[in-house]
């Protein structure tokens, strides 16, 4: 069978993640549409940020759609300069005629998506008790474990789950034995959270303000780095629009594509 056309991978993107799931603030969907549309899309390159040196990845790939996590076009922009360098990176897509496609919230929300995914990483490999959507959106997990957890225990799941080596911890003053209710949230979660009963808080970033209150209110914060909690997502997501096309069209994940945050 030919290579799938642009429609047609669109199409399943919007099976995976359904843009309606989206948050109203967000923007998601196909962000750049190059001047002559590939007749047909043979080689996808995913990405948590669309920067520079991942068009440069994309073109050398002979890439013809770049799946941006992130949205590269967030607020409106005023002008479009090379000197800037968002303008920039945009310009060098479109020069390159790479189309531009981003999921973010909507693949958060969506089922067997990125929050679920995210809850997967605190069960380590036992059903649970319970799992519900949280937040406004429902772009965050609740999980209620089947057996309760101790945090060094919890602490090495997300670990292995995320491919990382450290994580920031927020314990309260009187912090529980044991641990049942988990709450998850990718990216900056704070907002998705906030007000959420549970013993652990699972996310990328938050405000300091934010672990406060939580901390206060005796739920331990616990933090990987705001791209940690996403980017391990994206070789699921190969996977399943791989599987969509069996084998017609190739995805391959951004090597430049990386934490912007590193420990010294």
């Amino acid at each position: 069978m030919p290579a799938p056309s642009l429609a047609e991978v669109l199409d399943i993107l919007h099976e995976i993640a359904p843009l309606e799931l989206a948050a109203e603030w967000d923007n998601t969907g196909l962000l750049l549409q190059p001047l002559a549309k590939p007749a047909r899309v043979r080689r996808v390159l995913l990405t948590i940020d669309l920067g520079d040196a991942v068009v440069a990845e994309a073109k050398r790939a002979r890439a013809d759609l770049v799946v941006s996590y992130h949205p590269p076009i967030f607020q409106p922009l005023a002008r479009l300069r090379y000197d800037d360098p968002k303008g920039r990176t945009l310009l060098l897509a479109a020069a390159a005629g790479l189309a531009v496609y981003s999921p973010h919230t909507a693949l958060d929300a969506a089922p067997s998506g990125l929050a679920d995914w995210l809850a997967d990483g605190v069960l380590g490999g036992v059903a649970p008790k319970e799992l519900r959507p949280c937040g406004d959106g429902e772009f965050g997990r609740v999980v209620q474990l089947a057996r309760p957890v101790k945090l060094p225990a919890l602490l090495q799941r997300l670990k292995r789950h995320l491919g990382v080596r450290s994580l920031q911890v927020a314990p309260p003053t009187k912090q529980r034995a044991s641990l049942r209710t988990i709450a998850v949230a990718a990216g900056a979660g704070g907002s998705v959270l906030r007000g959420v009963a549970a013993d652990v808080f699972v996310t990328g970033e938050m405000s300091h303000h934010d672990a406060l209150l939580a901390v206060a209110a005796g739920t331990t914060v616990v933090l990987a780095g705001h791209s940690n909690t996403e980017r391990g997502f994206l070789p699921v997501l190969r996977k399943r629009l791989s599987a969509a096309f069996g084998g017609d069209l190739e995805v391959v994940l951004a090597r430049s594509d990386r934490d912007p945050f590193t420990l010294a």
